[in-house]
């Protein structure tokens, strides 16, 4: 049930944006929707979720980056950002995966199915993005219907766009205004308000292996300090097939 009484799900429709091991809060939007739209015909952005991701390091939280064909990036949709494998990203990115969660109760076992999806190395951005999150939507054990835009609509909150319709696969729906959540830039790591696990009371603790080891950390009960919204490999690997709980109302 969610806050407001009702018995259907917090957000009828999430809008997101395409996110590389993206954080806890985007699987929330996603765990608590009735339907998800991936946006694929955007302009690429910089400095987002879209091609990085946040982990817990020895040394604090720490951002990893897919580099991408910088002739392209300004000048072609999303869905055709290619993948720049001339630098060694690939293989930094494991090696700090590893480093940072192999304490982690079930990171070894959730590496097992995500490391070889990074190792194929897909040509383009999106496709290297939603085969993780097809994979990671079955770990966290989450059933909701993902689609991709059919066309690029630049703020769903607009009554207008109540009354137009969207291609979901081979189905046609209305999108209600009331009950859309559109994350395309409220999910990001320029976002400047509190995150949706903050506004709706839900950043559980759990446990972090490098949490105590921060220089300068304020530690809340004497011995740690939770740092929330990190990317889902942060949750899955420490709570393991109990992740999926952490994200539901």
């Amino acid at each position: 049930m969610n806050p407001s009484g009702g018995s259907g799900p917090l957000f009828g429709t999430v809008v997101l944006t395409t996110a590389y091991l993206p954080p806890v809060e985007y699987f929330f939007a996603i765990a608590n929707s009735g339907r998800v739209l991936i946006e694929q015909h955007e302009a690429y952005q910089k400095q987002s979720w879209r091609n990085r991701c946040r982990i817990l390091a020895t040394g604090g939280p720490e951002d990893l980056s897919i580099p991408v064909v910088k002739e392209e990036r300004l000048s072609r949709p999303i869905r055709d950002i290619r993948i720049d494998y001339s630098e060694p990203w690939l293989q930094h990115h494991i090696r700090a995966f590893a480093a940072a969660y192999h304490n982690a109760a079930f990171y070894d076992y959730y590496a097992d199915d995500l490391i070889p999806m990074l190792e194929r190395k897909p040509v383009f951005l999106f496709d290297l993005n939603q085969s993780l999150l097809e994979k990671l939507l079955e770990l966290l054990n989450l059933h909701v219907p993902v689609s991709l835009t059919d066309h690029f609509c630049a703020r769903y909150s607009d009554v207008a766009y109540a009354r137009e319709k969207c291609s979901l696969n081979a189905t046609s729906f209305v999108l209600s205004h009331k009950n859309v959540l559109d994350g395309r830039e409220r999910i990001q790591p320029k976002y400047k308000g509190e995150s949706l696990l903050a506004e709706y009371h839900c950043e559980q603790a759990y446990y972090q292996v490098f949490v105590n080891e921060i220089p300068g950390q304020a530690r809340n009960d004497g011995t740690s300090s939770f740092i929330p919204n990190l990317s889902i490999l942060d949750l899955l690997s420490a709570e393991g097939p109990n992740a999926g709980s952490f994200l539901r109302i």
